[in-house]
C-alpha cells in the first residue's frame, strides 16, 4: 500500500527536522515503509548519504531533543565519569605546587591590574572569557598560582568529560573512553594546563565542544541552536585562535549532513567569526609591534607556506604520537633536506589519509580534517605566531585521538585474543602518557626548573639563553650567567635585554666598566628600556658623580613616569647635586 499524497507532503517537510522514527510514529507508519519511500525517490548515493546522517541523529539529537538530561546521563555513566576524572587528577596532581613562570611573571605575579575587572576588557576583541576566569581565581586565592591553574585543570576536565558525552553519543561508549582517557593525559596538553599563561586555550576549547554539543542536538530541536551560539561566541571571546572553529560545522554538515540544505544553519558562526576577525585584524599591528620589542627581531614578513606547513603538521604528527622532546620554544626549526622530505612525506600521507577517508569512512574524514582546522590560525604565512607551539595543538590533538580510539575499537571487535591484546596496549599507552605528562609537569615547578628543561629541548632560543643565565645568577654562577648572556647575544647581536642583564652580573661581581658598557649598549638598541638608565644611575651615584646619576634616574623616569620609586631617587640625587 502506497502512500498518499499528505504523508508525502508531511514528510518532506520534517525530514530535515525529524529522525525517521518520529515520522513514522506520526504518521502511523511502519519505519521501513518511510525509508522504502526515500529510496525509490533518491539515487542510491543520496539515499545512503542521508542514512549516514540519520544514524548521527537517532544517537545523538533524537536522544538529546526528546531524552536526553545531562543530570541522567552523569547518574548512567558516574563511574566513567569518575574514571576520566581521576585520570585527569593523577595526571595533574604533581603540578599543584608549580609556581608562577614565563608569561605568568608579568601576566599575573607582579600584574597591578589582575584584581581589576578593566582588566577583561583588555584583549583584542575587547572583552576576554579567560581574562574574567583569571579574575575570579584571584579573587578567590589571591596571587597564589594554584588557584589560577585549578581553573586550567578544571577546564580541561570539563573537555575530557564533554568529549566523552559526544562520542559516546554518536559513536559507542568504548570510542569514546579510549578517545577520553587519551584526551585526558597527554603530554602534549600540558603546556595548555600545567603552564596557567596557557589555559586559554583549554577555556576556549571547553565552550567550542559544547557548542559543538548543541549544535548536535538542534539537528532534531530547534531550541538547541541558541545554546550553540552563545556557547561559540564563548569561545571566541576566549582566544583568537577559536575563529577558524565555524568551519567545523560547516565540516559535520558535509560528512553526515547536507551542505547545500543546511548552509543558512552556520551563517551565525561564520558572522560571528567574520565580526570578531576584523578587531583582530585591526590589533595585528600591536602584536608585530610586540614581538619586535620582546625578541629584538624584525617583525612582520612571511613564512613560506611549502616549508611551514609541512613542518607544522609533521611536527605536531610526531610529537602526538612520541611526545619525547616537549618544550615551551620549539625554536629547532632549522632541517636538512633529508628532515624536510621526511616531514613533508609525513604530511603528504596524512593527506592522502584525509582524502581517502572522505570516500571510504565520513568518521575518519571529520576527524582528520578537525585536527587541520583548529590549526589553520597559525598556520597562516604572517609571522605573528610561532611556527610550532603544543598549546596551539590542543584542541587539535582531539582530532587524533579519536582516530586512534576508532583503531584501537576495531581492534577490540576481532576476535578475543585481539581483544586482549588491544586492552593490554591500551593500558601501556595511557600508563606511558601518564607517567610522561608527571615528568613534563616538574619542568613548569618553577623558573629554574623550566629554563633549564627547555634549554636541552631548544638551544638555539635567544630568549632561552638569556632566561637561563637568570637562573645561574640567582643561583651564584655568575661565570655560567656571563655564558648564557653572551650565547643570547651571539644569536641575536641587537637582544637588549641580554646585554642589560649581562650588566647585571658584572654589576653583582664588581666589574662596573663592563657594567657601563652593556647598559649603554642595552639603552642604544632599546631606548625605552629604563632599567639599564636607572643601573647606570646607581653605579655614577656610588661613584660621587651626582651630575650624570641625576641625567640618567631623570631619563628612567621620563621612560617610567608612573614609579613612584624612580622619582624618590630622581629627588634624592637632585638634593645631592645641589650639595
Amino acid at each position: 500500500m502506497g502512500l498518499d499524497n499528505s504523508q508525502k507532503n508531511y514528510i518532506k517537510k520534517n525530514l530535515r527536522h525529524l529522525p525517521v522514527s518520529k515520522i513514522a510514529a506520526d504518521l502511523g507508519l511502519p519505519e521501513n515503509e518511510v525509508l522504502d519511500y526515500l529510496k525509490k525517490k533518491w539515487s542510491p548515493e543520496k539515499f545512503e548519504k542521508f542514512r549516514r546522517n540519520q544514524h548521527v541523529r537517532d544517537n545523538v539529537p533524537g536522544q538529546s531533543a526528546a531524552s536526553f538530561s545531562f543530570i541522567s546521563f552523569f547518574r548512567e555513566n558516574l563511574m566513567v565519569l569518575a574514571f576520566l576524572a581521576f585520570l585527569v587528577i593523577a595526571a595533574y596532581a604533581n603540578s599543584f605546587g608549580n609556581g608562577f613562570v614565563s608569561d605568568d611573571i608579568g601576566g599575573f605575579a607582579t600584574n597591578k591590574n589582575i584584581g581589576n575587572i578593566s582588566n577583561i576588557f583588555a584583549g583584542p576583541a575587547h572583552f576576554s572569557v579567560s581574562a574574567l576566569f583569571q579574575l575570579v581565581a584571584f579573587h578567590i586565592g589571591g596571587l597564589h598560582p594554584f588557584t589560577f591553574r585549578a581553573i586550567n585543570i578544571f577546564f580541561h576536565l570539563g573537555c575530557v568529560i564533554l568529549i566523552y558525552i559526544l562520542l559516546s553519543l554518536s559513536m559507542n561508549k568504548r570510542v569514546a573512553v579510549i578517545a577520553a582517557s587519551l584526551f585526558a593525559v597527554h603530554p602534549i596538553l600540558t603546556e595548555s594546563v600545567t603552564w596557567i599563561s596557557g589555559g586559554l586555550y583549554s577555556i576556549y576549547a571547553f565552550f567550542f565542544l559544547l557548542s559543538f554539543l548543541f549544535y548536535l542536538f538542534s539537528q532534531s530541536s530547534r531550541k538547541y541552536f541558541k545554546y550553540a551560539v552563545i556557547f561559540f561566541i564563548l569561545s571566541v571571546f576566549s582566544s583568537e585562535k577559536a575563529l577558524a572553529l565555524f568551519l567545523v560545522f560547516a565540516l559535520y554538515e558535509l560528512a553526515f549532513g547536507s551542505l547545500r540544505y543546511n548552509w543558512k544553519k552556520i551563517m551565525p558562526f561564520f558572522s560571528i567569526s567574520f565580526v570578531l576577525l576584523v578587531l583582530y585584524v585591526a590589533k595585528i599591528g600591536y602584536r608585530t609591534t610586540a614581538i619586535e620589542t620582546q625578541s629584538y627581531q624584525a617583525g612582520g614578513g612571511m613564512y613560506n607556506p611549502f616549508i611551514q606547513i609541512p613542518v607544522a603538521i609533521g611536527s605536531y604528527l610526531k610529537l602526538i604520537f612520541w611526545p619525547a622532546r616537549l618544550t615551551l620554544y620549539q625554536t629547532e626549526m632549522s632541517f636538512s633536506q633529508g628532515q624536510y622530505l621526511i616531514l613533508l612525506l609525513i604530511s603528504l600521507v596524512f593527506l592522502g589519509a584525509i582524502i581517502w577517508s572522505y570516500f571510504k569512512n565520513k568518521n575518519y574524514f571529520f576527524w582528520l580534517v578537525f585536527f587541520v582546522i583548529t590549526l589553520l590560525p597559525t598556520l597562516t604565512p604572517f609571522k605573528i605566531s610561532w611556527i610550532v607551539a603544543e598549546r596551539y595543538v590542543y584542541l587539535g590533538t582531539l582530532g587524533i585521538v579519536v582516530v586512534m580510539a576508532m583503531l584501537f575499537d576495531k581492534l577490540l571487535k576481532i576476535n578475543e585474543n585481539a581483544k586482549m591484546v588491544g586492552y593490554f596496549a591500551l593500558t601501556i599507552v595511557v600508563a606511558s602518557l601518564s607517567v610522561r605528562t608527571i615528568i613534563r609537569n616538574q619542568d613548569w615547578k618553577s623558573e629554574d626548573t623550566l629554563w633549564i628543561a627547555t634549554a636541552q629541548v631548544a638551544p638555539s632560543g635567544q630568549n632561552i639563553h638569556n632566561n637561563l643565565g637568570d637562573v645561574y645568577a640567582r643561583q651564584g654562577d655568575m661565570q655560567k650567567a656571563i655564558d648564557e648572556f653572551k650565547k643570547a647575544i651571539e644569536i641575536n647581536p641587537n637582544y637588549a635585554d641580554a646585554y642589560h642583564n649581562l650588566g647585571n652580573t658584572y654589576q653583582a661581581m664588581g666589574q662596573l666598566d663592563l657594567a657601563m658598557e652593556n647598559y649603554q649598549k642595552a639603552a642604544s638598541i632599546n631606548p625605552q628600556l629604563w632599567q639599564s638608565y636607572q643601573n647606570m644611575a646607581a653605579i655614577y651615584f656610588n661613584a660621587g658623580d651626582y651630575q650624570k646619576a641625576l641625567e640618567n634616574i631623570k631619563k628612567a623616569a621620563e621612560i617610567n613616569p608612573t614609579d613612584e620609586n624612580l622619582k624618590q631617587n630622581v629627588e634624592l640625587i637632585e638634593a645631592k647635586a645641589q650639595k
